[in-house]
């Protein structure tokens, strides 16, 4: 079997030639957006599930399809000990000059840049690893109150206005929101609170680890009545099948099924572990169709510790 031609993808957040599997869990949340920019009622969503489950290539195929809807994306992973703010603004500077292109938003997205310039300003001293440049001036009063709850409602409903001019809809792509300060959680729950108030499209698609649940309700009582939880978890033996025989069938290349049982029973259906399987039975098999002896090889067994 050529290595060069391996199909399979294993990695952090590496997404794999056959996404199987997900396929309802994606419509609904397409559905839910497209439903936003119409400037219908839709909930929040939240991928939970442990590592390994594919939260961050789902969050990027519902980011691709947003984008693909013409909808403006912020797309933002939350390490450890980084604050909310700090991480929002980049982001959502780039998704305001997106907006600003647009003539009938133009004039709202600029006012939305003037209150992101006095939301930095304000909240610098107490949140000190917000690092952004920006060339407007604040206006006065807008997002500058130097509370955050308070001023990234401000934004959050401005940044919304400018996404609703312009005929789109801002979604926020959040990865690892778990690792984000309860209060900080608080203050982003209550923002996106008032955007649904108000029916404008803004909506937030996070993922994080099975705790995230019970840090929203923790940061915000009402915070369950705001959000769909996804629990994401392994997939089938049938999705996971297809997951292996897709990008071989795309090679020219089979699996006898027993080879595909063994993989499914080691791998218990992760997909991250199903790509590495997947990938090192290739580089052993000299030949199709892939067999359970390839599956069973000790040079795959001796790369995962038991």
């Amino acid at each position: 079997m050529n290595p060069v031609h391996n199909p399979y993808a294993p990695g952090a957040g590496t997404r794999p030639p056959a996404l199987a599997g997900r396929e309802t869990l994606l419509e609904t949340v397409a559905v839910a957006m497209a439903r936003i920019k119409e400037g219908r009622t839709a909930k929040n969503y939240l991928l939970i599930g442990l590592r390994g489950v594919g939260k961050t290539v789902l969050l990027d195929a519902i980011r691709d399809k947003a984008d693909e809807a013409g909808l403006t994306t912020l797309r933002v992973e939350s390490p450890e000990n980084k604050s909310l703010p700090a991480l929002l603004a980049p982001q959502l500077r780039k998704a305001l000059l997106k907006l600003s292109l647009s003539k009938q938003a133009e004039d709202l997205a600029r006012r939305a840049l003037k209150g992101l310039a006095g939301f930095v300003k304000a909240l610098k001293i107490k949140y000190n690893d917000i690092e952004l440049g920006i060339d407007d001036e604040p206006e006065p009063g807008l997002a500058d109150n130097g509370d955050l709850e308070s001023d990234l409602v401000d934004l959050m409903e401005v940044a919304g206005q400018a996404a609703q001019k312009a005929g789109s809809a801002l979604i926020l792509c959040i990865d690892e929101l778990q690792y984000v300060e309860e209060s900080q959680l608080g203050a982003l729950i209550t923002a996106l609170h008032r955007c649904a108030q108000q029916q404008l499209p803004v909506m937030l698609v996070g993922a994080g680890l099975p705790q995230l649940r019970g840090q929203m309700g923790n940061a915000k009582s009402y915070a369950e009545r705001l959000f769909d939880f996804f629990f994401v978890g392994p997939l089938q033996q049938e999705d996971a099948n297809t997951a292996l025989v897709i990008p071989a069938k795309q090679e020219g290349v089979t699996f006898h099924p027993e080879a595909l049982t063994h993989i499914f029973q080691e791998t218990q259906g992760y997909p991250y572990f199903i790509q590495e399987w997947g990938k090192h039975t290739w580089d052993v098999a000299t030949q199709s169709p892939i067999t359970l002896d390839d599956a069973e090889s000790k040079q795959i067994n001796n790369r995962f510790v038991r």
